[in-house]
């Protein structure tokens, strides 16, 4: 796949993109996740992995979630030493772009302050392809499959 801007050392904005496309990192923190069912219906909870916990603020700090020019506005409570986690402004996330279970998230961290937190956000669905749906595979337990397709 092709990166606008790849070449230049510019990270790319959404608007030089087309939806399917993903651009690379521009070097700041970041985690990813592939989505599970806590993640989704009905619990929605979301944690930030412990390898972010130096960065995150020990408080409640307003948190903004950007995908595709919108903003979803949240809370980052990380006032539990060893759990920081957003809070239920999550769900409206999970909800307007209709993410379930095998989803995948990655989450870079373009703005941090005591005061604000801002993930821009890249969303990998991981839908099944129609042709491989129904169809029972055997692969070793160490095996993971990832499908890609555009």
């Amino acid at each position: 796949m092709e990166y606008p801007l790849a070449q230049t050392g510019q990270v790319p904005m959404e608007a030089d993109l087309q939806e399917n496309q993903h651009w690379p990192l521009s070097g700041e923190p970041y985690f990813d996740v592939v989505l599970a069912k806590s993640h989704v219906k009905p619990l929605y909870q979301m944690g930030v992995p412990a390898k972010l916990h130096s960065i995150i603020p020990s408080l409640v700090v307003p948190t903004v979630l950007t995908y595709w020019g919108k903003n979803w506005e949240m809370s980052c409570n990380g006032t539990q030493r060893n759990h920081k986690k957003f809070d239920s402004g999550w769900r409206a996330f999970i909800n307007d772009n209709n993410l379930k279970a095998g989803d995948a998230c990655v989450f870079e961290l373009i703005e941090r302050s005591s005061k604000k937190l801002v993930f821009r956000v890249q969303i990998l669905r991981g839908d099944i392809p129609p042709e491989f749906q129904g169809k029972s595979w055997e692969f070793p337990s160490a095996t993971r499959m990832l499908f890609v397709h555009g």
